[in-house]
């Protein structure tokens, strides 16, 4: 791992949560918090007195010792604690009901990103120091973090659980990527050498789920796609999907699929090469819970 240096770095002034009132900042939601999956297990930190008056007209070394700041307990979101945990930008360490450090971790918004890990790992999110980030920006976000940090690894050796690197147990993972439509043809313009109700007897044989839907699974064209693309995934099930509207590289699937499935209307699941349903049928099962063991059979 590299090691940081940050005696360039500019100070901020910093008020720790409990020790002075919070101010009353712009309120930014949980998905504006800065993501930091970067670790350093050693750290060369320099830090400067800063100049700037605090509100409570106090004179802060940029960020109050960790060992120093109150431990409290997280509540429930419908609980009261006075004060309140703060919605302002800055620096929080999580710990759990052992009172052992978790996660350590930087937030444009402090009160929703310790509730939203108090949803997620209730069991490890017991207790929490907070501390606010006077001028907020990213560089005395990071080194307010970076000092918490460095008086814990100097105190206990190691890195918090939560910021060891391929820990994602505390940081929000972007979503992944929904997988692409099949398409039946090289394109419209190009001669098929077989039937086109015989490329749909192939695909739906070959494979276990299909979904014929209009759109795609990321950006479904009507209503009853949308649902039972929703209903297939919230299944976990694997499954591919093609988009009859796409003349393109599906020319004439719509009118061909019809008569093969004998069945008018879109979209259509097929599970084993046999014709399951439309939007209701797939709907009606999942209510009923049938689709699982039905997936099950498939696998």
């Amino acid at each position: 791992m590299a090691t940081i240096n940050a005696s360039t770095l500019p100070t901020s002034s910093f008020r720790t949560f409990f020790s002075h009132a919070p101010q009353k900042t712009p309120h930014l939601s949980f998905n504006s918090h800065l993501n930091h999956s970067t670790f350093f297990p050693s750290l060369s930190l320099k830090l400067h007195r800063s100049g700037r008056p605090s509100p409570s007209s106090t004179v802060v070394f940029a960020v109050k010792k960790l060992s120093e700041t109150d431990l409290v307990s997280v509540p429930d979101e419908t609980e009261q604690l006075s004060p309140p945990i703060p919605s302002d930008s800055g620096v929080y360490a999580i710990y759990d009901k052992n009172n052992d450090l978790q996660f350590i971790g930087i937030s444009r918004s402090i009160r929703a990103s310790i509730f939203s890990h108090r949803k997620s790992v209730p069991n490890l999110c017991h207790s929490v120091k907070v501390g606010v980030v006077e001028d907020p920006d990213r560089m005395a976000l990071t080194q307010a973090w970076k000092s918490w940090m460095e008086e814990h690894i100097g105190a206990t050796g190691k890195v918090p659980p939560g910021n060891e690197s391929g820990n994602t147990t505390w940081v929000r993972q972007p979503p992944q990527k929904k997988k692409p439509n099949l398409r039946l043809t090289p394109g419209k313009h190009v001669q098929l050498t077989v039937p086109l109700e015989e490329l749909i007897d192939r695909l739906v044989k070959e494979n276990k789920v299909v979904a014929f839907i209009k759109g795609s699974r990321s950006v479904p064209l009507c209503g009853f796609s949308q649902r039972v693309v929703g209903i297939l995934e919230s299944e976990g099930v694997e499954f591919e999907s093609v988009d009859v509207l796409d003349e393109d590289y599906n020319f004439g699937l719509r009118e061909t699929l019809k008569r093969y499935s004998n069945w008018p209307t879109f979209p259509q699941v097929f599970v084993n090469g046999e014709l399951v349903g439309g939007c209701d049928i797939i709907s009606s099962m999942h209510e009923k819970g049938e689709l699982a063991s039905l997936f099950n059979k498939s696998i």
